[in-house]
């Protein structure tokens, strides 16, 4: 076919020759202005030469670090402890007259829970009454006897052998006079304890006898217990570098034992957001634990609506000072290598660079940076998956949403 039209196989290079002939001379003149069209076509399709045209950098989001001050805590897990928990027994041997309170009451100091049987002890301080007043009666006439024996030795009318009998017989009668005294209070003291009462206020546990029941035979009898949980402790254990840490600062700041008692401790249960329960430093043990190498630390709340029970695990933190420069960047700007943490940047140029980092607490959803960028360097914010130092970048810039007045730092 291209014999017939006069044309090379190469389309970039049709000379537009025909051969001898009438017919084929005549289809020719009548072609030619179509031909020379599509040829000066193609040979301007084969003068192009294709160039590589750079997609334009990609937009990413780039912020300044967060700069404010943070109060850094100490960060630990505790367990909330009655201050006082006390069993409740049956101190004297009797029957049980009187039962005063209902399981899990909330009692005040002095409340009567318990009442033994109180007749026999009635009977018993009454006789020590009676002993005590026929000693009394004794006494007045050995002293009258003795008197009269010392007047009468005066005028040496008695012998000595006489005043010794009657100073004798007149200072046992002032011994057995007192012993009754004993026995009366011992009789009294043993009458009381028929009346078993609340030694503080707290809560009343369920009762562990009944009515008509002997108790106190033979051995004390557990009655019920009695848990005071207003205010309440928590115990927390804090590590040896922390506590060498701890010192330090308390010299630094010349912080004394007392004043360390009045530093706030928060608190918050598993369920609840944040620390809302406030306490203050209580005790602090006077060595550290070799077996966990820790220091036992005990903080005391006021817990008036008795959100904190005993045996309750909490949150603990406590306020170890303030960073008024901190800068911080979000959490999840933060990536890690071999080589330790880092962040992207964006230098003058707008170019990736990756700056290595040392972290400190975190702030929420913002992490604390010691070392490593300065309140001027711009972070990488998004397209983190998808940049790489060295790649050229259009920011655009944002800013990074400062964390709640309440975050404190902890590790």
């Amino acid at each position: 076919m291209s014999d017939n039209y006069g044309l090379r196989p190469s389309a970039c290079r049709a000379t537009g020759q025909a051969k001898s002939g009438g017919l084929v001379s005549s289809y020719t003149s009548f072609a030619y202005p179509v031909f020379a069209i599509v040829v000066s076509l193609g040979l301007s399709a084969c003068g192009e030469r294709n160039a590589f045209v750079p997609p334009p950098p990609p937009k990413i989001e780039l912020a300044a670090p967060v700069k404010q001050t943070v109060t850094r805590y100490l960060m630990a897990t505790g367990n909330a402890a009655a201050i006082n928990t006390t069993t409740l027994v049956a101190r004297v041997q009797g029957f049980i007259q009187g039962i005063d309170y209902n399981d899990g009451d909330a009692v005040k100091t002095g409340k009567t829970l318990f009442v033994i049987e109180q007749k026999p002890y009635q009977l018993s301080l009454e006789q020590a009454q009676a002993g005590l007043a026929s000693a009394e009666a004794n006494t007045k006439k050995t002293k009258a006897d003795y008197e009269r024996q010392v007047d009468l030795a005066a005028k040496n009318i008695a012998s000595q052998a006489t005043l010794d009998a009657a100073t004798a017989t007149y200072d046992a009668a002032v011994a057995a006079q007192k012993q009754q005294q004993v026995d009366i209070e011992q009789a009294q003291l043993n009458l009381s304890y028929t009346d078993v009462q609340a030694p503080f206020d707290g809560i009343v546990t369920a009762r562990q006898v009944s009515m008509g029941q002997l108790v106190g035979a033979g051995s004390p009898t557990t009655l019920a217990t009695i848990v005071q949980i207003e205010p309440i402790y928590v115990t927390f254990a804090v590590s040896e570098a922390d506590v060498q840490s701890i010192r330090s600062d308390m010299r630094a700041r010349a912080i004394t034992p007392e004043e360390l008692k009045k530093i706030p401790v928060e608190v918050g249960l598993q369920s609840e957001t944040g620390f809302p329960h406030k306490g203050t430093l209580d005790y602090a043990a006077p060595s550290i634990t070799s077996a966990t190498g820790t220091l036992l630390v005990r903080g005391i709340f006021e817990n008036p609506n008795r959100a904190l029970l005993p045996g309750y695990f909490v949150r603990v933190r406590v306020p170890r000072g303030k960073d008024v420069n901190a800068l911080l960047v979000p959490d999840r700007v933060v990536g890690s290598d071999q080589a330790g943490r880092y962040v992207y940047v964006a230098n003058k140029d707008n170019v990736i660079e990756q700056r290595k980092i040392e972290l400190g607490p975190q702030v929420g959803d913002l992490r604390v940076v010691e070392k490593g960028i300065s309140a001027d360097d711009r972070v990488v914010i998004s397209g983190l998956m998808t940049v790489v130092p060295g790649q050229k970048i259009e920011p655009v810039m944002t800013t990074i949403s400062a964390p709640a007045p309440d975050a404190g730092a902890g590790p």
